[in-house]
């Protein structure tokens, strides 16, 4: 302790990019410890660096008293002007210097524990308030090991930790590769900060775009949202700000240079760049691209469009396994129904023959309550009446004929299917009785003795 820490603390400081008066309160707290193991935890005792000399100074305090109690914090004013201040008085709290050569091993081994650990938490800070405020940004940094099915990677100043679900099934990497990755979080632990990083998060198409095109950086192009399969398709929505600047154009570039540098960095992944408009029926014709759309109905209750697309472009709609429908549902955050003209025909049809089923309805209220929704003279019956009143073309009298007509309707047809269900059952336990018995009956011809020629 006797060597000059004004150098130490500078190189310290500089090394751990930690500030001189965070070492110098862990310094004077781990002195204070240690002296407190030499001379009793009892004592009032106070530390101070000296810069002049280099060194932590440590003092005793202790309360000048009339009568002394506790001779470990309180002194008599005899005593204290004899020793310590020719002035002192009731009440005074008066400083005297301690001999710090006077610590043992074990004091200077806490002590040293003591700094290190200081030293050790404000490293551990510094490097959670760095990267707290990059979540949601990208990160370049090198794989350092794996744990199980996990990817640690080397940041520099610390390791983060890429999970096994965040990472693209077919990417494969080695120790020592590097890595580009998206930062999902940042925590504090026990051991220190735990940076989470992602190179499946829709986020990390979204910030590739943004070092790739200027446009985006400089806030002319706006990136209205993203939707990502890993390893298979994507699909980024933009919208410009600026008349003449093609979003879409600006995402793709010059002989699409842009657009491929961010394909080459996802391995391959195939992405759709979609050119939002605030018209959300046509924004989601766009987003089902390439597949062109024939006509959408619109149900805001359910926040569901029911897609309607030439027979021919149905499955160039759904995509393979679903997948382009699914992924233009997550960037429209729209529920997508999807079937061709040929099956919306047969369901319109269906829907017609179905409502205009209900007795005394006719051909125009019938047509009205399709046009309003209704699908089926069971949509009619469970409904509500003020739903039939709000059709307009039908009165109120003509809408509580149909309503309980349609009830009276929909509860024979109920019970008709009751009892047809119940009829085919009973055939059908009738036909196995008879297969059981003649499987007996097979049984019993083949147990039975020949007879005797």
């Amino acid at each position: 302790m006797q060597q000059d820490l004004n150098r130490v603390i500078e190189q310290v400081s500089k090394e751990k990019g930690i500030d001189k008066a965070i070492l110098i309160s862990a310094l004077e707290n781990a002195m204070i410890s240690a002296a407190k193991k030499t001379f009793g935890h009892q004592r009032k005792i106070e530390a101070q660096f000296n810069p002049e000399i280099g060194e932590v100074e440590l003092f005793e305090a202790k309360t000048v008293v009339e009568t002394v109690q506790d001779e470990a914090t309180e002194i008599t004013r005899d005593d204290a002007r004899e020793n310590l201040d020719p002035d002192a008085e009731f009440g005074d709290e008066l400083l005297s210097k301690l001999d710090s050569s006077r610590f043992g091993r074990i004091a200077a081994q806490a002590a040293k524990q003591n700094i290190v650990q200081r030293v050790r938490d404000a490293e551990r800070e510094i490097i959670f308030n760095e990267f707290k405020g990059r979540e949601g940004q990208l990160v370049n940094g090198i794989v350092q090991r794996f744990e199980k099915r996990n990817i640690i990677v080397n940041l520099g100043r610390t390791d983060a930790i890429l999970p096994e679900k965040e990472q693209v099934p077919r990417e494969r990497y080695r120790q020592g590769d590097r890595i580009r990755a998206f930062i999902v979080s940042v925590e504090i632990t026990s051991r220190g900060p735990q940076i989470v990083l992602s190179r499946t998060h829709p986020g990390m198409l979204t910030q590739l775009f943004a070092q790739e095109v200027p446009e985006i950086y400089e806030g002319i192009v706006e990136v209205k949202g993203a939707a990502r399969e890993p390893g298979g398709r994507a699909k980024i929505a933009v919208v410009s700000h600026d008349p003449d600047v093609d979003p879409v154009g600006a995402c793709v570039g010059m002989k699409g240079t842009r657009v491929q540098s961010v394909v080459q960095e996802l391995r391959g992944e195939k992405i759709d760049i979609v050119h939002w408009i605030a018209d959300q029926a046509e924004y989601v014709c766009r987003a089902l691209a390439p597949a062109k759309v024939a006509k959408i109905i619109i149900d805001d209750d359910d926040h569901t469009m029911e897609v309607v697309v030439p027979d021919d472009q149905l499955s160039l709609a759904i995509g393979r396994k679903g997948q382009n429908v699914r992924l233009a549902s997550r960037l429209t955050g729209w529920r997508i129904d999807v079937c061709s003209e040929a099956e919306a025909e047969e369901e319109t049809r269906k829907a017609r023959q179905s409502i205009n089923a209900i007795p005394g309805i006719g051909d125009i209220a019938g047509e009205l309550l399709y046009q309003a929704g209704f699908k089926s003279a069971e949509d009619v019956a469970d409904s509500e009446l003020e739903d039939i009143l709000d059709v307009e073309g039908i009165s109120k009298e003509k809408a509580e004929a149909l309503h309980k007509s349609a009830k009276q309707y929909v509860v024979e047809k109920r019970a008709q299917e009751a009892e047809l269900a119940a009829s085919a059952a009973a055939a059908s336990a009738a036909l196995a009785a008879e297969a059981a018995l003649a499987a007996e009956a097979a049984l019993a011809a083949e147990a039975a003795p020949e007879p005797e020629s």
